[in-house]
């Protein structure tokens, strides 16, 4: 029998870095707007301080993290930072 999966915390450092990516793509243009479902315009320099809040907390939290965490967040970092470079 497997364990049930826990409950979704929505103020765990997962979901802030969720958070912050998804907001990041959405400045970016690659997902719509989850509230109106909507592709908003794109807004670099405001991706930018997303992608930068994200390089603070990675540094913040080096040897803090347990290993899905930092491999999340690590994964989520490269992934819009990628993503900024393409579109400039």
């Amino acid at each position: 029998m497997t364990e049930p999966s826990p409950a979704f915390d929505p103020s765990s450092f997962v979901a802030l870095i969720s958070g912050l990516g998804a907001q990041a793509k959405i400045l970016l243009g690659l997902m719509a707007n989850p509230v109106t479902g909507q592709m908003e315009p794109k807004d670099l320099s405001r991706a930018k301080v997303l992608i930068d809040t994200l390089q603070m907390l990675q540094t913040k939290t080096e040897g803090n993290l347990g290993p899905e965490e930092k491999r999340f967040l690590d994964t989520i970092l490269t992934d819009v930072q990628l993503r900024y470079v393409e579109n400039q």
